[in-house]
């Protein structure tokens, strides 16, 4: 008995000596990673000096955030894209006075639950990471305007965006979704929609309910048929791209369009606005030998003489003949969409960084260049500037 007993206090006393030795193993360890730390790499002790409103710490290969970052009260954009983090410290959400927020190309798997208390950002990149699903947190992001998480591994679409009231912009190409949710037109308020690289087999029959759609990007898909999108009022550029289909839908007058067949009605647009401009020219000049004032969208063009106060209508049988005949064309061709062609290879979006957006909504592309009022569209590689980074936008990078 006794030597059992000593025995048993033997293998006590060595499981304790192993435990201080782990204890103080990790504890080397954290003393090692507070050591790397303070070792920031070249310049950057100059930037947490420098007072200015905006960090660029991308790509610096970073396993974690330096600590120092979590005490710059004065931050307005953060980027840290582009190192290794896998998630951020409690503490950033200090930093109430972020607005932009950029963790794309990292190792992330789950949205740093500290981001979610940022309540006052209005863009969020989370793109090129692991993520496969949105914390329900996200919600507290009321402020939010434009999300980018493309080429992460979701493969629903979340849900918990449906509780952001002012999101306009959302990336979420290059993921798995196969299907969009029927109620998604509660979105009201988004203005710009990129599913590009995504596992579409049909057209998402919600998306005709988002009427306030301006942007539409669903290339590189398997979707084999477009139903028309007339009734999308609002809609500016609609991409379908490496899609099984060789015509677009019918659109409205003022939609641009990318995708195969593009160039064969563009040609054909173009013949019949020239035909319009002949038939205008020629009835001007009837109108001119007539002795007649020329008139302009059915109003009498002015002129010396306020005598003439007759109206007209521009065009007479031979444009009204012309018209009828452009109808009966275009419903042979069952297509009525001015478009624009794509003469670039397949679209690819370049992993070595991404360019941020104008005031609202931009995606780039090669062959073709959109401005609205608040939209751009002007595909081509994908690269960080932040350099001239200003509030209006992705290249002048917005609040």
């Amino acid at each position: 008995m006794g030597n059992s007993s000593r025995k048993g206090e033997g293998e006590e006393e060595e499981e304790g000596a192993k435990g201080g030795e782990e204890a103080e193993i990790i504890e080397k360890k954290k003393e090692e990673e507070e050591e790397v730390e303070q070792e920031l790499p070249m310049g950057v002790e100059e930037l947490f000096e420098s007072g200015d409103p905006v960090l660029d710490l991308s790509y610096r290969k970073f396993k974690r955030l330096p600590s120092r970052v979590s005490g710059l009260m004065h931050l307005e954009k953060l980027y840290v894209c582009g190192n290794s983090l896998r998630t951020l410290p409690d503490s950033i959400s200090q930093l109430q006075g972020l607005r932009i927020l950029a963790l794309d190309f990292n190792k992330m798997e789950d949205v740093p639950a500290a981001v979610c208390q940022l309540t006052n950002l209005t863009r969020l990149y989370l793109g090129s990471n692991r993520l496969m699903s949105l914390p329900p947190e996200v919600r507290n992001l009321q402020s939010l305007r434009c999300l980018w998480m493309e080429s992460n591994y979701f493969q629903m679409f979340p849900l918990e965006l449906y509780d952001l009231p002012n999101l306009k912009s959302l990336q979420i190409g290059d993921n798995r979704l196969k299907r969009l949710p029927p109620d998604l037109w509660r979105m009201e308020a988004l203005r710009g929609l990129w599913l590009y690289g995504n596992r579409f087999e049909t057209f998402p029959k919600v998306l005709l309910r988002m009427e306030g759609l301006e942007i539409l990007d669903l290339d590189r898909n398997k979707i084999s048929e477009f139903p028309s999108l007339k009734r999308l009022h609002a809609l500016r550029l609609f991409s379908y791209d490496h899609n099984p289909v060789d015509s677009p839908p019918k659109v409205g007058e003022e939609v641009l369009v990318v995708g195969e067949g593009a160039a064969e009605f563009l040609e054909k647009r173009e013949a019949r606005n020239e035909r319009r401009r002949k038939a205008a020219e020629q009835e001007a000049e009837e109108l001119a030998l007539a002795g007649e004032e020329p008139v302009i969208h059915g109003i009498l063009k002015n002129s010396s003489s306020n005598s003439k106060q007759a109206v007209v209508t521009v065009g007479d049988a031979d444009i009204k003949e012309e018209e009828a005949r452009e109808e009966e064309e275009e419903e042979e061709e069952d297509v009525e969409v001015p478009v624009t062609e794509y003469d670039g290879a397949e679209l690819e979006y370049d992993e070595e960084g991404v360019e941020y957006e104008t005031e609202e909504l931009i995606c780039e592309g090669d062959g073709f260049e959109y401005e609205g009022d608040e939209l751009q569209y002007e595909r081509a590689q994908m690269d960080y500037e932040y350099e001239e980074l200003e509030d209006t936008g992705r290249q002048d990078e917005g609040a």
